[in-house]
Protein backbone atom coordinates (compact mmCIF):
# COMPACT_ATOMS: atom_id res chain seq x y z
CA UNK A 1 0.00 0.00 0.00
CA UNK A 2 2.96 2.40 0.71
CA UNK A 3 5.98 3.35 -1.02
CA UNK A 4 8.74 2.73 1.02
CA UNK A 5 11.83 5.18 1.56
CA UNK A 6 9.86 8.35 0.64
CA UNK A 7 11.33 11.27 2.32
CA UNK A 8 9.30 14.61 2.45
CA UNK A 9 10.48 17.66 1.50
CA UNK A 10 8.21 20.21 2.48
CA UNK A 11 10.03 23.24 -0.13
CA UNK A 12 7.41 21.41 -2.46
CA UNK A 13 4.64 22.86 -0.69
CA UNK A 14 5.99 26.45 -0.36
CA UNK A 15 6.88 26.55 -4.33
CA UNK A 16 3.54 25.90 -4.52
CA UNK A 17 2.06 28.28 -2.14
CA UNK A 18 4.28 30.76 -3.44
CA UNK A 19 2.85 30.20 -7.08
CA UNK A 20 5.65 28.27 -9.01
CA UNK A 21 5.75 24.80 -9.99
CA UNK A 22 7.49 22.66 -7.35
CA UNK A 23 10.17 19.61 -8.27
CA UNK A 24 7.40 17.00 -7.40
CA UNK A 25 4.16 17.56 -7.43
CA UNK A 26 2.69 17.64 -3.84
CA UNK A 27 -0.03 16.14 -1.98
CA UNK A 28 -2.22 18.24 0.28
CA UNK A 29 -5.15 18.07 2.59
CA UNK A 30 -6.78 20.30 4.63
CA UNK A 31 -7.47 17.21 6.81
CA UNK A 32 -7.39 13.76 7.60
CA UNK A 33 -9.80 12.14 9.69
CA UNK A 34 -7.95 10.49 12.33
CA UNK A 35 -10.18 7.55 12.58
CA UNK A 36 -9.62 7.10 9.00
CA UNK A 37 -5.73 6.71 9.82
CA UNK A 38 -6.67 4.26 12.08
CA UNK A 39 -9.22 2.42 10.00
CA UNK A 40 -6.22 2.42 7.49
CA UNK A 41 -3.19 1.33 9.67
CA UNK A 42 -5.19 -0.81 11.87
CA UNK A 43 -4.07 1.41 15.09
CA UNK A 44 -6.28 2.37 17.79
CA UNK A 45 -4.38 5.58 18.71
CA UNK A 46 -6.47 7.83 18.62
CA UNK A 47 -7.35 8.19 22.68
CA UNK A 48 -3.87 9.32 22.99
CA UNK A 49 -4.64 12.64 22.24
CA UNK A 50 -6.65 13.03 25.62
CA UNK A 51 -3.47 11.53 27.60
CA UNK A 52 -0.67 13.45 29.16
CA UNK A 53 1.76 15.35 27.39
CA UNK A 54 3.91 12.11 26.23
CA UNK A 55 1.03 10.49 24.75
CA UNK A 56 -0.11 13.41 23.07
CA UNK A 57 3.46 13.40 21.55
CA UNK A 58 2.68 9.55 20.81
CA UNK A 59 -0.25 10.69 18.91
CA UNK A 60 1.42 13.18 16.59
CA UNK A 61 4.35 10.70 16.15
CA UNK A 62 1.01 8.14 14.37
CA UNK A 63 -0.27 11.12 12.58
CA UNK A 64 3.37 12.28 11.19
CA UNK A 65 4.08 8.91 10.33
CA UNK A 66 1.10 8.34 8.30
CA UNK A 67 1.34 11.93 6.63
CA UNK A 68 4.97 10.68 5.38
CA UNK A 69 4.12 7.14 4.66
CA UNK A 70 1.11 8.40 2.53
CA UNK A 71 3.48 10.49 0.53
CA UNK A 72 2.92 14.29 1.82
CA UNK A 73 5.66 16.66 2.25
CA UNK A 74 3.64 18.01 4.74
CA UNK A 75 1.24 17.19 8.29
CA UNK A 76 -1.73 19.48 8.39
CA UNK A 77 -2.52 20.04 11.37
CA UNK A 78 -4.91 23.50 13.24
CA UNK A 79 -6.54 24.20 16.60
CA UNK A 80 -10.12 26.47 16.39
CA UNK A 81 -10.85 29.40 17.94
CA UNK A 82 -14.04 28.38 18.37
CA UNK A 83 -12.32 26.05 21.54
CA UNK A 84 -11.60 28.44 22.91
CA UNK A 85 -14.70 30.82 22.64
CA UNK A 86 -17.26 30.53 25.90
CA UNK A 87 -21.06 29.16 25.30
CA UNK A 88 -20.01 28.93 21.50
CA UNK A 89 -21.29 26.58 19.10
CA UNK A 90 -23.99 27.59 17.08
CA UNK A 91 -22.35 27.47 13.88
CA UNK A 92 -22.70 23.62 13.82
CA UNK A 93 -25.60 23.45 16.11
CA UNK A 94 -28.85 25.35 15.34
CA UNK A 95 -30.41 23.87 18.41
CA UNK A 96 -27.86 25.46 20.79
CA UNK A 97 -29.51 29.14 22.19
CA UNK A 98 -26.41 31.53 20.33
CA UNK A 99 -24.08 33.30 22.94
CA UNK A 100 -24.32 36.71 21.32
CA UNK A 101 -28.22 38.36 20.31
CA UNK A 102 -27.84 41.93 21.66
CA UNK A 103 -25.57 44.32 22.01
CA UNK A 104 -25.50 43.73 25.94
CA UNK A 105 -24.82 40.36 25.35
CA UNK A 106 -21.60 41.19 23.24
CA UNK A 107 -20.52 43.78 25.49
CA UNK A 108 -20.65 41.40 28.62
CA UNK A 109 -19.31 38.51 26.59
CA UNK A 110 -15.20 37.70 27.95
CA UNK A 111 -13.56 38.84 24.13
CA UNK A 112 -10.45 39.70 26.10
CA UNK A 113 -10.26 35.96 27.68
CA UNK A 114 -10.16 34.18 24.28
CA UNK A 115 -6.46 34.54 23.63
CA UNK A 116 -5.38 33.08 26.96
CA UNK A 117 -8.05 30.42 26.67
CA UNK A 118 -6.62 30.04 23.70
CA UNK A 119 -3.43 29.29 24.22
CA UNK A 120 -3.72 27.55 27.17
CA UNK A 121 -6.10 24.82 25.72
CA UNK A 122 -3.75 24.29 22.77
CA UNK A 123 -0.38 24.98 23.91
CA UNK A 124 0.25 21.39 24.58
CA UNK A 125 -1.27 20.26 21.05
CA UNK A 126 1.32 22.35 19.06
CA UNK A 127 4.66 21.56 21.64
CA UNK A 128 3.87 17.80 20.89
CA UNK A 129 4.22 18.36 17.06
CA UNK A 130 7.14 20.24 17.25
CA UNK A 131 9.10 17.48 19.34
CA UNK A 132 8.37 14.90 16.49
CA UNK A 133 8.23 16.18 13.06
CA UNK A 134 10.28 13.91 10.54
CA UNK A 135 13.15 15.18 8.83
CA UNK A 136 11.88 17.04 5.74
CA UNK A 137 8.59 18.07 7.04
CA UNK A 138 6.83 21.27 8.30
CA UNK A 139 3.21 21.85 8.58
CA UNK A 140 0.54 23.39 7.14
CA UNK A 141 -2.01 25.20 8.89
CA UNK A 142 -2.18 27.34 12.33
CA UNK A 143 -5.25 29.15 13.91
CA UNK A 144 -8.18 27.34 12.75
CA UNK A 145 -11.59 29.74 12.38
CA UNK A 146 -11.79 33.32 10.53
CA UNK A 147 -13.36 36.06 11.30
CA UNK A 148 -17.32 34.77 9.69
CA UNK A 149 -17.10 31.69 11.20
CA UNK A 150 -16.07 33.28 14.68
CA UNK A 151 -19.11 35.31 14.74
CA UNK A 152 -21.67 32.29 13.35
CA UNK A 153 -20.44 30.76 15.92
CA UNK A 154 -21.63 33.12 18.98
CA UNK A 155 -24.69 34.01 16.70
CA UNK A 156 -25.55 31.27 14.82
CA UNK A 157 -25.97 32.21 10.46
CA UNK A 158 -29.44 33.09 11.26
CA UNK A 159 -28.88 34.51 14.14
CA UNK A 160 -26.44 36.95 12.07
CA UNK A 161 -29.16 38.06 9.74
CA UNK A 162 -31.60 38.90 12.22
CA UNK A 163 -28.64 41.25 13.22
CA UNK A 164 -27.90 42.47 10.36
CA UNK A 165 -31.13 43.99 9.91
CA UNK A 166 -32.22 44.66 13.35
CA UNK A 167 -28.68 46.41 14.73
CA UNK A 168 -26.19 47.86 11.77
CA UNK A 169 -24.33 48.83 15.13
CA UNK A 170 -23.80 45.18 16.31
CA UNK A 171 -23.72 43.91 13.02
CA UNK A 172 -20.44 45.64 12.47
CA UNK A 173 -19.35 45.42 15.99
CA UNK A 174 -18.68 41.67 16.09
CA UNK A 175 -16.88 41.41 12.89
CA UNK A 176 -14.01 44.51 14.04
CA UNK A 177 -14.19 42.22 17.55
CA UNK A 178 -13.63 38.79 16.06
CA UNK A 179 -10.87 40.34 13.86
CA UNK A 180 -9.26 41.99 16.80
CA UNK A 181 -9.04 38.79 18.93
CA UNK A 182 -8.35 37.02 16.14
CA UNK A 183 -5.11 38.95 15.57
CA UNK A 184 -3.98 38.96 19.42
CA UNK A 185 -3.95 35.24 19.04
CA UNK A 186 -2.14 34.92 15.84
CA UNK A 187 0.57 36.91 16.61
CA UNK A 188 1.45 35.05 20.09
CA UNK A 189 0.69 32.23 17.60
CA UNK A 190 3.41 33.18 15.21
CA UNK A 191 5.83 34.47 18.28
CA UNK A 192 5.62 30.98 20.05
CA UNK A 193 4.85 28.13 17.08
CA UNK A 194 5.37 29.52 13.86
CA UNK A 195 8.70 28.16 13.21
CA UNK A 196 7.00 24.31 12.69
CA UNK A 197 4.90 26.02 10.04
CA UNK A 198 5.79 26.64 6.28
CA UNK A 199 2.50 27.75 5.01
CA UNK A 200 0.06 29.56 7.38
CA UNK A 201 -3.73 29.42 7.25
CA UNK A 202 -6.97 29.43 8.19
CA UNK A 203 -10.44 28.26 7.15
CA UNK A 204 -13.72 30.37 6.39
CA UNK A 205 -16.05 29.33 4.67
CA UNK A 206 -17.74 32.16 3.33
CA UNK A 207 -20.10 30.48 0.36
CA UNK A 208 -22.27 28.10 -0.59
CA UNK A 209 -23.14 26.76 -3.92
CA UNK A 210 -24.31 29.48 -5.82
CA UNK A 211 -23.28 32.49 -3.82
CA UNK A 212 -21.72 33.93 -0.79
CA UNK A 213 -23.34 33.91 2.41
CA UNK A 214 -23.06 37.28 3.13
CA UNK A 215 -23.20 40.27 0.33
CA UNK A 216 -20.02 40.72 -1.53
CA UNK A 217 -20.10 44.24 0.11
CA UNK A 218 -20.25 43.16 3.28
CA UNK A 219 -17.36 40.43 3.11
CA UNK A 220 -15.60 43.44 1.48
CA UNK A 221 -16.21 46.07 4.48
CA UNK A 222 -16.67 44.19 7.39
CA UNK A 223 -14.62 40.74 6.62
CA UNK A 224 -11.53 41.63 4.12
CA UNK A 225 -10.27 44.39 6.41
CA UNK A 226 -10.03 42.04 9.39
CA UNK A 227 -8.15 39.45 7.38
CA UNK A 228 -5.32 41.45 6.32
CA UNK A 229 -3.95 42.14 9.33
CA UNK A 230 -3.28 38.55 9.94
CA UNK A 231 -2.12 37.95 6.09
CA UNK A 232 0.39 40.92 6.53
CA UNK A 233 1.24 39.38 10.01
CA UNK A 234 2.17 35.80 8.29
CA UNK A 235 3.88 37.72 5.47
CA UNK A 236 6.46 39.29 7.73
CA UNK A 237 7.72 36.02 8.59
CA UNK A 238 8.48 35.96 5.67
CA UNK A 239 5.73 32.61 4.84
CA UNK A 240 2.78 32.25 2.43
CA UNK A 241 -0.47 32.05 3.78
CA UNK A 242 -3.04 29.77 2.12
CA UNK A 243 -6.84 30.67 2.62
CA UNK A 244 -9.33 27.65 2.91
CA UNK A 245 -13.13 28.34 1.93
CA UNK A 246 -16.12 26.42 0.48
CA UNK A 247 -18.26 27.80 -1.67
CA UNK A 248 -18.98 29.42 -4.60
CA UNK A 249 -16.67 32.85 -3.77
CA UNK A 250 -15.72 33.93 -7.00
CA UNK A 251 -17.41 37.41 -6.67
CA UNK A 252 -14.99 38.34 -4.14
CA UNK A 253 -11.36 36.66 -5.24
CA UNK A 254 -10.09 39.39 -6.79
CA UNK A 255 -10.73 41.14 -3.47
CA UNK A 256 -9.03 38.13 -1.45
CA UNK A 257 -5.84 38.59 -4.05
CA UNK A 258 -5.35 42.25 -4.84
CA UNK A 259 -6.51 43.23 -1.21
CA UNK A 260 -5.80 40.35 1.11
CA UNK A 261 -2.72 39.46 -0.49
CA UNK A 262 -3.74 35.59 -0.17
CA UNK A 263 -0.72 33.40 -2.11
CA UNK A 264 -3.09 30.53 -2.12
CA UNK A 265 -6.29 29.12 -2.14
CA UNK A 266 -8.08 25.60 -1.74
CA UNK A 267 -11.29 24.16 -2.12
CA UNK A 268 -12.90 23.51 -4.80
CA UNK A 269 -16.19 21.11 -5.53
CA UNK A 270 -17.29 20.04 -8.95
CA UNK A 271 -20.61 21.46 -8.60
CA UNK A 272 -19.79 24.90 -8.21
CA UNK A 273 -16.74 25.21 -10.48
CA UNK A 274 -14.37 21.71 -12.00
CA UNK A 275 -10.60 22.92 -10.13
CA UNK A 276 -9.12 23.57 -13.96
CA UNK A 277 -11.40 26.35 -13.52
CA UNK A 278 -9.13 27.78 -10.86
CA UNK A 279 -6.17 27.47 -12.01
CA UNK A 280 -7.40 28.76 -15.38
CA UNK A 281 -8.98 32.14 -13.52
CA UNK A 282 -5.96 32.50 -10.92
CA UNK A 283 -3.44 29.96 -11.84
CA UNK A 284 -1.34 33.11 -12.95
CA UNK A 285 -1.76 34.98 -9.46
CA UNK A 286 -1.86 32.61 -6.71
CA UNK A 287 -1.80 28.76 -6.26
CA UNK A 288 -4.31 26.58 -6.19
CA UNK A 289 -4.68 23.40 -3.79
CA UNK A 290 -7.03 20.60 -4.21
CA UNK A 291 -8.71 19.67 -7.22
CA UNK A 292 -10.70 16.98 -6.92
CA UNK A 293 -14.08 16.44 -5.77
CA UNK A 294 -14.85 14.36 -2.78
CA UNK A 295 -18.18 13.06 -3.83
CA UNK A 296 -16.38 12.02 -7.42
CA UNK A 297 -13.41 10.37 -5.26
CA UNK A 298 -16.08 8.28 -3.29
CA UNK A 299 -18.28 7.24 -5.63
CA UNK A 300 -15.93 5.98 -8.08
CA UNK A 301 -16.31 2.28 -8.30
CA UNK A 302 -12.84 1.33 -9.75
CA UNK A 303 -9.50 2.26 -9.89
CA UNK A 304 -9.26 2.63 -13.47
CA UNK A 305 -12.48 5.13 -13.38
CA UNK A 306 -11.06 6.99 -10.30
CA UNK A 307 -7.71 7.10 -12.44
CA UNK A 308 -9.14 8.51 -15.37
CA UNK A 309 -10.54 11.25 -13.70
CA UNK A 310 -7.32 12.32 -11.58
CA UNK A 311 -4.77 12.14 -14.37
CA UNK A 312 -7.52 14.53 -16.42
CA UNK A 313 -7.45 16.90 -13.30
CA UNK A 314 -3.91 17.21 -13.04
CA UNK A 315 -3.34 17.54 -17.12
CA UNK A 316 -5.64 20.54 -16.87
CA UNK A 317 -3.91 22.11 -14.04
CA UNK A 318 -0.46 21.89 -15.26
CA UNK A 319 1.20 24.76 -16.80
CA UNK A 320 -1.10 26.91 -14.49
CA UNK A 321 0.83 28.04 -11.89
CA UNK A 322 1.63 26.29 -8.66
CA UNK A 323 -0.55 23.39 -7.67
CA UNK A 324 -0.68 20.92 -5.12
CA UNK A 325 -3.34 17.74 -5.22
CA UNK A 326 -5.56 16.36 -3.56
CA UNK A 327 -9.22 16.77 -2.31
CA UNK A 328 -11.07 19.91 -2.69
CA UNK A 329 -12.13 19.49 0.83
CA UNK A 330 -10.83 16.74 3.42
CA UNK A 331 -10.59 12.78 3.72
CA UNK A 332 -13.82 12.94 6.39
CA UNK A 333 -14.39 9.36 8.32
CA UNK A 334 -16.98 8.23 5.24
CA UNK A 335 -14.78 8.70 2.43
CA UNK A 336 -14.11 4.95 1.51
CA UNK A 337 -10.47 4.03 2.52
CA UNK A 338 -10.18 1.56 -0.58
CA UNK A 339 -10.77 4.77 -2.55
CA UNK A 340 -8.35 7.35 -0.63
CA UNK A 341 -5.12 4.74 -0.68
CA UNK A 342 -5.95 4.31 -4.89
CA UNK A 343 -5.94 8.14 -5.05
CA UNK A 344 -2.92 8.53 -3.47
CA UNK A 345 -1.33 5.76 -5.24
CA UNK A 346 -2.74 6.69 -8.45
CA UNK A 347 -1.22 10.25 -8.03
CA UNK A 348 2.17 8.99 -6.43
CA UNK A 349 2.53 6.81 -9.79
CA UNK A 350 2.10 9.28 -11.60
CA UNK A 351 5.03 12.13 -10.11
CA UNK A 352 7.15 8.78 -9.63
CA UNK A 353 7.67 8.87 -5.93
Amino acid sequence: MFFKDFEPDYRNIVTCARNKEAKRLPLYEHSISDKKMEEIINVNFVPLCRGDQKDIREYFRYVCTFYKDMGYDTVSFERCISLALPNSGALRNSSITPAIQTMEDFKKYPWEEIPDIFIKKTDKFFNALRDVLPEGMKAVGGVGNGVFEIVQNLTGYQGLCYISADDEELYKALFQKAGEISLKIWQRFMKEHGDIYCVLRFGDDLGFKSNTMLSAHDIRTLIIPQYKPIVDLVHSYNKPFLWHSCGNIFNVMDDMIDVVGIDAKHSNEDLIAPFPVWVEKYGDKIGNFGGLDVDTVCRCSSKTELKEYIEDVIVKSENHGGFAIGTGNSIPAYVPAENYINMVEIIREYRGA
